[in-house]
């Protein structure tokens, strides 16, 4: 189709010349014409260069008439969405329905009136226009359409990876903080679920008494006080940002350092350790007043330890397997109701704020040799926060 700068094209094929003349003068003050004297001139034209953009076609012509002309423009697909407008001087009807059977847009009888050829022409070349623009805005339509199915196909792709993964992280929030999900979310941390090596500090506590209250209470009892245990040491593991490695009836291990690196993990988790004596007090005094004595030992120790997901498909466990872990269960088992029983490697690390006193060396099971062991009571920085 022409541009707009252009004037449209018009074949105007006829066997005579005063035909072709007098068409041209018609037209030519709007388009730009080409004159063919036959058949085979008008198929030569239209398949070669650039095609006309509307075809005044006669058709009584020696050679190959316009009805076979017009059959083959329309059997070409470089020429078969041209406009072709018959022009000639049989008016019968019959004459009519066929050249429009055979794909002509319009049926000009002679002889001619100017006025007519010039409204037929504008009217079909407009059509023609339209066409055109709709079969570019499908064509543009089915392109977008194939980039939005690929596009589809690899978001479906990509949502699919993201909810498996997804599902997998958000099984980790029972052992991470918050922040530290958030990081593994957002990639920003290393998948945790590799087994690795780093060194951590872990934190065992558990209750004493817990035994002889559960021999003498009743279960509704004895689980709404693991309830309330483990809702508030499960706050407090979060607000320092520990690891649960597990929650064993009254038992639990926290550590710190992993999955996410922390600096000087052993003060947060003596930190934590007395927040949680602290918090712990408030509980025991609301048990004493239902007849429960029960008690809290606390056990910290640092070191490395093996760390990743341990079980079977279907079940697994973030966990910590090493000597350390060994150790802060051992402290916490030779820790009394109240205390909290750190490691001299630890003791090392938090002696500039937290008040330490020395237990002497312990003998351990498990461990051959025996462990020098601190008990913690408070801060250095806040005496008035001590604990007994």
């Amino acid at each position: 189709m022409a541009t707009l700068r252009e004037k449209p094209t018009i074949l105007i094929v006829d066997d005579t010349p005063a035909n072709l003349s007098l068409l041209s003068d018609v037209l030519k003050s709007d388009y730009r014409t080409k004159a063919a004297v036959s058949g085979e001139k008008a198929l030569k034209l239209a398949l070669s260069g650039t095609p006309p953009d509307l075809i005044l076609l006669d058709i009584m012509m020696p050679g190959m008439d316009g009805y076979d002309v017009c059959r083959r423009l329309k059997a070409s697909p470089v020429t078969r969405s041209i406009p072709v407008i018959f022009v000639t001087a049989m008016n019968e009807v019959e004459d009519e329905t066929r050249g429009l059977e055979l794909g002509a847009v319009d049926y000009i009888t002679k002889p001619i009136s100017a006025p007519i050829v010039k409204a037929r022409v504008k009217t079909q070349l407009a059509l023609y226009e339209q066409a055109r623009k709709m079969e570019h805005m499908i064509a543009e339509l089915e392109a977008q359409a194939g980039e939005l199915a690929g596009w589809n196909r690899t978001l479906e792709q990509r949502v699919t990876e993201g909810v498996n993964e997804l599902d997998r992280l958000r099984g980790l929030k029972r052992f991470f903080s918050p922040s530290v999900v958030e990081l593994l979310l957002s990639g920003s941390a290393e998948d945790p679920l590799k087994s690795h090596r780093r060194e951590i500090t872990a934190v065992f506590l558990d209750l004493r008494g817990f035994t002889t209250f559960t021999e003498t209470s009743a279960p509704e009892d004895v689980m709404g006080v693991i309830g309330e245990y483990h809702e508030a040491m499960g706050e407090l593991v979060m607000a320092h940002g520990g690891t649960v490695e597990r929650f064993a009836g009254d038992g639990i291990m926290i550590f710190f350092n992993d999955p996410v690196p922390v600096d000087n993990p052993a003060r947060k988790a003596v930190e934590m350790a007395i927040a949680m004596q602290e918090r712990f007090a408030v509980l025991a005094q609301r048990w004493h007043k239902r007849g429960y004595e029960i008690a809290m030992g606390v056990g910290v120790a640092q070191g490395y330890a093996t760390i990743g997901a341990i079980g079977f498909e279907g079940r697994r466990d973030y966990g910590a397997i090493g000597t350390v872990t060994n150790l802060a269960a051992r402290l916490c088992g030779e820790a009394a109701g109240g205390q909290i029983l750190i490691s001299q490697r630890v003791q090392g690390m938090v002696a500039d704020f937290a008040k330490t006193e020395p237990m002497g060396e312990l003998s351990l099971k498990g461990f051959h040799r025996p462990a020098m062991a601190y008990a913690v009571h408070g801060y250095v920085e806040a005496p008035g926060r001590t604990m007994t």
